[in-house]
């Protein structure tokens, strides 16, 4: 079935000089590829008040018509809907997971996220902006760089056993860290394979000591079983928390994040409170405790919408 499409001003020409030579509606209609149904229906709505058809004053006023039809807002102010993301984005959620979360609840009453987007933008959730609210966008794409690698690692991300590479069990771990500005501080973050948990350590400095206290704080009573890392110096140390730790440590290969996919984008998640450049001396590690528990409490689309924390306190 062709889709509907509302008269042209150029059908409306055709159309009154069709008139004007005496054609019936049945023949306009053939001519211009519509019924007759939406013939008689032009005709009526937008002829005169003498009856006659004028192709101009027909086209102005389908026009204003048009401008004073608005379709009503699918999210009222008032309602159990915006209720629920209001709530929702106070949490920080993201339009997706707000939407998959109300339609697993409400399948004949469903919302799109791209609705949820818009009434964010035009400002319709008093005091939620995309800014304040929403994940940064547009991430620059990672440059070539150079393959030097920096320390040298026993165990290389190549060597893990297919377990780990298809999220099979619990306690395969990614680890990296989260810079501040310079001489500023940061956060060693290290995020379960399978469950998509986050721990995060605060850090004054990023010596090489520091890191391997951070590590032996955030995995020490978890038994991991093996720890995936990038190539940063801060890892020298990865000997000695491997042997404390009785795990296995493998390094992705030099300047290649995608291979700790899951870490990387959880990192970009804290971004969105701790952005380049931020002071880590200005928190506690109780105030990252609270925008981890943020995250954890996140529902997640490749969790079957459940969250990182129902998903690890399973374990």
């Amino acid at each position: 079935m062709k889709p509907y499409t509302h008269f042209t001003l150029k059908e409306r020409i055709c159309l009154e000089e069709m008139l004007k030579l005496g054609k019936k509606i049945s023949e306009i209609a053939e001519i211009l590829g519509r019924s007759k149904s939406t013939i008689s229906r032009e005709l009526m709505r937008n002829s005169n008040q003498y009856g006659k058809y004028n192709s101009w004053g027909a086209y102005s006023k389908a026009t204003a018509r048009r401008k004073v039809c608005v379709r009503r807002a699918r999210i009222q102010h008032g309602t159990e809907l915006y209720s629920f993301i209001v709530e929702c984005l106070m949490k920080y959620w993201s339009p997706e997971a707000i939407a998959r979360c109300w339609n697993n609840e409400h399948p004949l009453n469903r919302i799109a996220f791209a609705t949820i987007y818009r009434a964010i933008r035009n400002g319709f959730f008093k005091g939620i902006t995309p800014k304040s609210h929403l994940r940064r966008r547009g991430k620059k794409k990672y440059a070539h760089r150079s393959k030097f690698n920096t320390i040298q690692p026993e165990h290389t991300i190549h060597e893990r056993p297919e377990c780990i590479e298809k999220r099979e069990r619990f306690g395969d771990w990614e680890g990296d860290t989260v810079c501040g500005g310079r001489g500023k501080g940061g956060l060693v973050t290290l995020v379960d394979r399978k469950s998509r948990f986050l721990i995060a350590v605060l850090i004054r400095n990023f010596d090489s000591n520091t890191v391997q206290e951070a590590i032996l704080k955030a995995l020490g009573e978890l038994n991991p079983k093996s720890i995936t890392l990038d190539n940063g110096a801060e890892f020298a140390k990865f000997r000695e928390f491997e042997k404390q730790l009785d795990t296995i440590v493998y390094f992705a290969d030099p300047h290649s994040p995608w291979q700790r996919g899951t870490n990387e984008s959880t990192n970009d998640q804290l971004r969105f409170w701790f952005p380049k450049g931020f002071d880590f001396r200005s928190v506690s590690q109780a105030d990252v405790d609270r925008v981890v528990a943020f995250i954890n409490a996140r529902p997640r689309i490749c969790l079957g919408d459940k969250s990182p924390a129902e998903v690890f306190c399973c374990t």
